[in-house]
């Protein structure tokens, strides 16, 4: 897998080269400093994922994917910040961006990268648990209405609460194969892409 490390501070960017390169799995194609090398180094690269702090002088991480996003509207970005910030948690869900993380989190950064390169959305679980919080509910709505089963309703409660397929699996007593199967009809069924945005959709219409 192909990347770019936009962040501000040098010895982070160097760590993190560091650290997803040693897994073998990750080639860091450059680096830059601020939220316009980013521009520049996406346009160059067109990376397979954009790895970018939110936080950076110049530009921000947020500007720098408006404009990556506007211009390739297929990229992979996950943004990295020091900071759970109600705010940026908004903004990168409006603009489309695939993953959220909180950057001291270093464990989570190449599963994160991986899932966001499989077409995943991904959030960290602090951030996740920030959602319900910032989403209005909106009008009404009928699961009946998109032919969702009380079984298919209960699953995507328990992906809201953010219990993964095994754990889905173990307490209503199925097996994974099946609690997939299920989300995969449930993603179909409101046209959704992936767990992430099923646990957004039921906070807005909680």
């Amino acid at each position: 897998m192909k990347i770019v490390i936009a962040d501000d501070d040098i010895f982070v960017s160097g760590a993190l080269k560091t650290i997803l390169e040693a897994s073998g799995k990750i080639t860091v194609a450059a680096t830059g400093s601020d939220g316009t090398e980013a521009v520049d180094l996406y346009r160059v690269y067109q990376p397979d994922v954009l790895l970018m702090d939110i936080r950076m002088k110049e530009k921000s991480g947020l500007d720098a994917s408006a404009e990556i996003l506007k211009e390739f509207p297929d990229a992979k970005i996950l943004l990295l910040t020091t900071f759970s910030d109600d705010e940026y948690i908004v903004k990168a869900l409006k603009l489309g961006a695939k993953g959220y993380l909180l950057k001291q989190d270093y464990a989570s950064i190449l599963p994160a990268l991986e899932a966001v390169h499989s077409g995943q959305t991904v959030f960290g679980t602090e951030i996740m648990s920030r959602i319900p919080e910032l989403i209005q509910s909106g009008s009404t709505f009928h699961y009946e209405d998109y032919d969702i089963s009380q079984r298919e309703s209960e699953i995507i409660r328990l992906i809201a609460d953010g219990l993964s397929n095994k754990e889905i699996a173990s307490q209503l007593f199925l097996s994974e194969g099946t609690v997939r199967n299920y989300l995969s009809s449930i993603l179909d069924k409101l046209q959704l892409r992936d767990r992430t945005q099923v646990a957004v959709f039921y906070y807005r219409h909680k």
